[in-house]
């Protein structure tokens, strides 16, 4: 099993994302072109990314000093709940205001308006989940 956002453990985790329909197809009908990180709260920079083209995750691995368009963090714990129960909508919004999910980069305010992109933003961390760490 890899560690949370390693090198491969992003890369099994870009697998996932393309190996969902409900994510790569749904992001590619609105031409869905970005770079996501993802890390832990409190840390510089954080520890993996996935590059998406056109919906499909064409590079993933450890953080490089990419640009992103989004930089996800939350705590250890928090993710781990994240990726082992799933997360809802509404789930999201409380995370979000309650400080616990941040967005260092990124315009959560959109994202959530959209449902092109809210929907397979939930569906992610159904992927995620599916990825073994430890």
């Amino acid at each position: 099993m890899a560690v949370l956002f390693s090198d491969d453990w992003m890369t099994d985790f870009g697998n996932a994302w393309n190996d969902d329909p409900e994510l790569g197809d749904a992001l590619a009908k609105i031409g869905f072109n970005s770079v996501i990180a993802y890390g832990f709260d409190g840390e510089d920079a954080p520890r993996g990314a996935i590059t998406v083209e056109n919906g499909y995750v064409v590079q993933a691995g450890a953080y490089a000093n990419q640009v992103m368009n989004w930089d996800l963090r939350a705590s250890p714990a928090d993710w781990e709940k994240w990726l082992s129960k799933g997360i809802g909508m509404m789930a999201l919004g409380i995370a979000y205001a309650s400080g616990k999910m941040k967005f260092k980069v990124g315009d959560y305010g959109a994202m959530v308006k959209n449902p092109a992109m809210a929907g397979p933003f939930i569906k992610s961390f159904t992927a995620m989940g599916t990825v073994p760490r430890n």
